[in-house]
């Protein structure tokens, strides 16, 4: 694995992979985003405005999520929030979710947006874009794995472990490539779906909910600290939550829609 990806000559100035393959994921998610929406007859620029409020939104939920979990760590050194550290880590996923959900809820009322297509406009952008992401985490060493005795276990450098606090010395569960994996064959599928979809937002929901059961089972496998709700991890907990109101959703609007089929082939 390469933390660093190279050093700008003269300053020494560290470019580290993880930011690299990150700022790749958000730029190829938006461009296919804007691609997407555009198909639906939604204008370009309107989508690239939305959706640097919601990334940005994104961002601070993740760290926001990442001071909440490690509370005790950060309540003894506050100051670490205002460091450099704080600032390249990439914070946890599902508050960044959760922000950006907000966020985008609040500029689909108040631009008055048509939300659900939007919605499955971004569905597979976040996806394809997570997929690259998580391949910045490995390349960093952070969101580590259990120890493994299998033939798909890593071991990471001394620099991944100065940087993000990672074992080395023994192989890990590479869980930043079963999520890059898994979120990237939600996105083709999501692809596949799209143009098949019953009903506006079909595809998002399936999003979180397939998302929702991938993290939910890789979490096991993971040996950071997260944060506990329970016997649940913290991401664990925000899956069977999300996940859930998924499957509500997905079956209520199908029936919907069902309805209004019925409806309109009667007339």
């Amino acid at each position: 694995m390469y933390p660093e990806l190279f050093r700008i000559p003269y300053i020494d100035f560290p470019v580290y992979t993880y930011g690299v393959l990150l700022a790749t994921g958000i730029l190829l998610g938006i461009w296919l985003a804007a691609r997407l929406a555009a198909e639906e007859g939604l204008d370009k620029d309107t989508v690239y405005n939305f959706a640097i409020w919601v990334i940005v939104a994104a961002l601070i939920g993740s760290k926001l999520l990442m001071v909440w979990t490690e509370w005790g760590s950060f309540s003894r050194e506050w100051r670490r929030i205002f460091s450099l550290d704080f600032i390249r880590a990439g914070g946890v996923y599902y508050g960044g979710f959760l922000a950006g959900l907000g966020v985008a809820t609040w500029l689909i009322w108040k631009q008055r947006l048509p939300g659900w297509t939007l919605a499955d406009a971004f569905a597979p952008a976040i996806a394809l874009g997570q997929s690259i992401g998580r391949l910045g985490c490995f390349s960093a060493g952070c969101c580590w794995g259990r120890p493994t005795t299998s033939w798909v276990g890593v071991k990471f450098t001394a620099l991944a472990h100065e940087n993000v606090g990672v074992p080395i010395g023994v192989a890990l569960h590479p869980t930043q490539l079963y999520e890059s994996a898994a979120t990237f064959l939600i996105f083709v599928f999501l692809l596949w779906l799209r143009r098949r979809r019953e009903y506006p937002g079909q595809v998002m929901l399936m999003y979180v909910l397939l998302y929702a059961a991938a993290r939910f089972v890789i979490e096991f496998y993971r040996a950071d600290w997260r944060g506990w709700v329970g016997p649940l991890s913290t991401s664990q907990f925000i899956a069977i939550l999300l996940g859930a109101g998924a499957g509500v959703l997905l079956i209520a609007r199908r029936k919907r829609a069902m309805r209004v089929k019925d409806v309109r082939a009667g007339s």
